[in-house]
């Protein structure tokens, strides 16, 4: 498989010119477990993280490309005041890392490399697949702008076709596209996020929902302003497991987004819904694919980028 994966994304099995699986086996050959150990005290502590830092890692490798400019306090008006970037949490918990790798391994391991192996852990650690990636990422010179962020981070209500195109162009088959929106596994949803779906008289959707869940979902979320920023519901029913229940709620009309309750309906999208219902070892491939696939997307190697030192500022 990573093999496959060598071959698929043109990573180098040396650390010279771009990833590699073995960058750090020099210069610091215990990031991967500090990041674990790290970690593994958090989750336990607030299980609401690993699906923080799913979400942060998601939310950076789509603009800009996996280069940790998400951590960045920018002037106002940069890439975090985006609208899109609403909910964005567990920041610090990448800076925290950086400062204990940073102890033992001084100026050596990029910031967008500690938020993807942080990514990887919230997946393995609530029960997921243990994902093997690629690191050698340099960390931006620069944040981009919230207006450029709105425009690169797909809305709450974006379909099936939008939400695919965005995906085939990070390389992902229908399948893993399918499977890296099973991310949605994790966490909850926003209220706000799903108003329109809710109330709106004009997209027929609560439809196609199972009847005692629009009723719950609008129970939880109540329409106008008494639906404040911090109200929201879960996704699936296990929402701190990283499963396949969020498939199977979808296939039984529980799906929380617009996304998932296209998918159910699309014929070619359904099909792979349908699989991953019924074998979550079919899910776990596709998305540990789609994860490794999203990881290597638009990243600065080499003399591309700098490591910070502060990943909260450029250097």
């Amino acid at each position: 498989m990573f093999f496959l994966l060598q071959l698929r994304f043109g990573i180098k099995a040396s650390s010279e010119g771009g990833l590699s699986y073995h960058f750090y086996e020099k210069s610091c050959p215990q990031v991967e477990d500090i990041v674990k150990d790290g970690l593994e005290a958090v989750f336990l502590m607030d299980p609401t993280s690993p699906a923080a830092l799913l979400r942060l890692m998601f939310h950076d490798c789509q603009v800009q490309g996996c280069d940790a400019s998400i951590l960045v306090d920018s002037r106002e008006g940069g890439e975090m005041a985006s609208s899109k970037n609403f909910g964005i949490r567990k920041r610090e918990l990448i800076s925290m890392l950086k400062s204990i790798v940073e102890a033992q391994c001084p100026q050596q391991v990029s910031c967008s490399d500690i938020i993807i192996l942080a990514a990887r852990e919230a997946v393995a650690l609530t029960g997921g697949p243990r994902i093997k990636v690629p690191l050698g990422r340099k960390d931006s010179t620069r944040t981009p702008s919230y207006e450029f962020a709105d425009q690169l981070l797909p809305p709450a209500t974006t379909g099936v076709a939008n939400m695919l195109n965005i995906f085939a162009k990070k390389g992902m088959t229908l399948p893993e596209s399918v499977a890296i929106l099973g991310a949605h596994t994790l966490g909850v949803t926003h209220c706000s996020s799903i108003q329109n779906r809710l109330y709106s008289s004009e997209n027929g959707e609560l439809s196609v929902m199972e009847p005692s869940f629009a009723a719950f979902l609008r129970l939880s979320c109540p329409q106008g302003p008494l639906t404040s920023n911090l109200s929201f519901v879960v996704n699936d029913p296990t929402s701190f497991v990283f499963d396949n229940a969020y498939y199977v709620s979808a296939m039984e009309g529980r799906g929380v987004l617009k996304i998932d309750a296209e998918m159910v309906l699309d014929p070619e999208t359904a099909r792979v819904m349908q699989r991953f219902a019924v074998n979550q070892d079919d899910f776990f491939r596709e998305f540990s694919s789609a994860f490794a696939k999203l990881s290597c997307s638009g990243v600065l190697t080499g003399e591309q980028g700098v490591i910070r030192k502060n990943c909260n500022a450029i250097n």
